[in-house]
C-alpha cells in the first residue's frame, strides 16, 4: 500500500510538472503581453497603457512622423496618403499604411477608421502651454473609449521638439531611436545657432519663401512654416506684411515680390520651381538670374515646411547650405543625407541617390 501511495504522488508531480511546462511553452504569448503600467501625459493625466505597445497611430502628421522615425513598425496608420514622389525612398514593408485623416488643417479624421486600426494607444498633440487642449484630448478619449489618449506637446517647432521626442520614445519603447534623433537635430543645431549669432544685419541674405503654384503666398518671420529661415539667420523679406499674422500664409503680388528683389527663394512646390526659370516676371529678380533658387527635397516627408516637424531636422543642415554656403562647407551633405535617411527614414541611399536628392533641390554639386 505504501508502494502504491509513492507512486501515485509521484505520479502527480510529474503531471503538475508537466502542466506548467505546457503553460509555458505552449502559450507565450498570452504570458508576456498580461500587464499594463501608468504613464502621466504632458498635460498632467495619468492613464493605464499596456506595458508593451505594439499597435500606435497619431491624430495629426508632425506626430505621425516622428512615429515613423523612431518606430515604423509599431506605426499602425498614416493622416494623409502619401504621392508618388513623396514614395520614392519608402521602404515596401511601410507603403500600405492605411490613411485614416486626423484633426489638424484639414480635420477630416475618421474615429471609426481610427478604432479599426486596433491602436494599443492613440498620439494626440496639444499646444506648447498644453491647458488650452485638454477639453478637445479628453473629447478624443470619450469618441476612442478604452484605447488610451496620450497627449503630447507640439512636435512644430525644430528646436523645442527634443522633450516630445523623448517623451514619445518612452511610450512606444523606442528609447534609444527617440535619443539618436535628438543627437542629430541637437548637432546641426548647435553649429547653426553658433553661427548665425556671429551674424551682422548687412551680412544677412534675403530670402523669399514662395509657397503655391504661382508663388505668391509667403509667411513672414516667427512663423512655424518659414521657421528654418529665421533660424539659419536668412533675412525673411515678407516681414513687412506680417499685420500681426505669424502662423498663416499672406498673399503677395509679383510687383511685392519685385520690389524685395530677394537673394533667395526657397520653395516647397514643385509646380512653381519647374517655371520659375523660365517666367519673365520671375526673371527680373535677382535670385532667378543667378539661379539661387531651391525646391525643398519630398521624399517620404519635405525637409523645409509642410507639414512642420521633426522632417524639417534634415532641413537644418540644408538650409544652412543654401544661404551662407561659405559659412558651412564643412558639412558634407551627401554623407549627412545618407545618415538621416538611413537612420530614420530606414531608407539605406547610394552616394548617386543622395547627390540626385540634393541636386534636384538646386543646391550646386560643388556646395554638397
Amino acid at each position: 500500500m505504501e508502494k502504491k501511495i509513492k507512486v501515485i504522488l509521484l505520479l502527480l508531480v510529474v503531471l503538475a510538472v508537466a502542466g506548467v511546462a505546457t503553460h509555458m511553452f505552449l502559450t507565450p504569448s498570452t504570458v508576456e503581453t498580461v500587464g499594463s503600467k501608468n504613464v502621466t501625459d504632458m498635460i498632467g493625466r495619468d492613464i493605464e497603457i499596456p506595458a508593451s505597445v505594439s499597435n500606435v497611430v497619431a491624430t495629426s502628421p508632425p506626430m505621425t512622423t516622428v512615429l515613423y522615425m523612431i518606430a515604423p513598425d509599431k506605426l499602425k496608420a498614416v493622416n494623409f496618403q502619401w504621392t508618388d514622389d513623396e514614395m520614392k525612398y519608402v521602404p515596401s514593408q511601410y507603403q500600405n499604411y492605411p490613411v485614416v485623416g486626423g484633426w489638424y488643417g484639414t480635420q477630416d479624421g475618421s474615429y471609426e477608421e481610427f478604432i479599426a486600426s486596433e491602436p494599443d494607444i492613440v498620439i494626440e498633440s496639444i499646444d506648447e502651454g498644453g491647458d488650452g487642449d485638454s477639453s478637445t484630448v479628453n473629447e478624443r478619449q470619450e469618441k476612442f473609449g478604452t484605447i488610451p489618449v496620450i497627449a503630447v506637446k507640439d512636435t512644430t517647432n525644430v528646436e523645442k521638439v527634443s522633450e516630445s521626442i523623448t517623451f514619445m520614445g518612452e511610450i512606444v519603447g523606442a528609447q534609444d531611436k527617440a535619443k539618436e534623433l535628438n543627437d542629430f537635430n541637437q548637432k546641426y543645431l548647435d553649429i547653426v545657432h553658433d553661427r548665425s549669432s556671429k551674424l551682422s544685419d548687412s551680412d544677412k541674405v534675403k530670402v523669399y519663401y514662395a509657397q503655391g503654384d504661382d508663388g505668391l503666398q509667403t509667411t513672414p518671420s516667427h512663423s512655424t512654416h518659414g521657421q528654418l529661415i529665421d533660424l539659419i539667420g536668412g533675412e525673411n523679406v515678407a516681414d513687412s506684411v506680417a499685420q500681426g499674422n505669424t502662423t498663416g500664409g499672406v498673399q503677395v503680388s509679383i510687383e511685392q515680390v519685385l520690389s524685395w528683389n530677394p537673394d533667395k527663394i526657397i520653395t516647397n512646390d514643385p509646380e512653381f520651381y519647374a517655371k520659375v526659370y523660365s517666367d519673365s516676371n520671375w526673371g527680373k529678380l535677382d535670385a532667378v538670374k543667378n539661379k539661387e533658387v531651391y525646391l525643398s527635397p519630398q521624399s517620404p516627408f519635405k525637409w523645409f515646411d509642410r507639414p512642420v516637424g521633426a522632417n524639417m531636422i534634415i532641413g537644418v543642415p540644408w538650409t544652412a547650405k543654401i544661404l551662407y554656403p561659405d559659412d558651412y562647407k564643412d558639412i558634407n551633405m551627401v554623407d549627412t543625407t545618407k545618415e538621416f535617411y538611413s537612420n530614420f527614414y530606414h531608407f539605406d541611399l547610394s552616394d548617386n541617390q543622395a547627390k540626385e536628392i540634393l541636386l534636384d533641390s538646386g543646391l550646386k554639386e560643388s556646395n554638397l
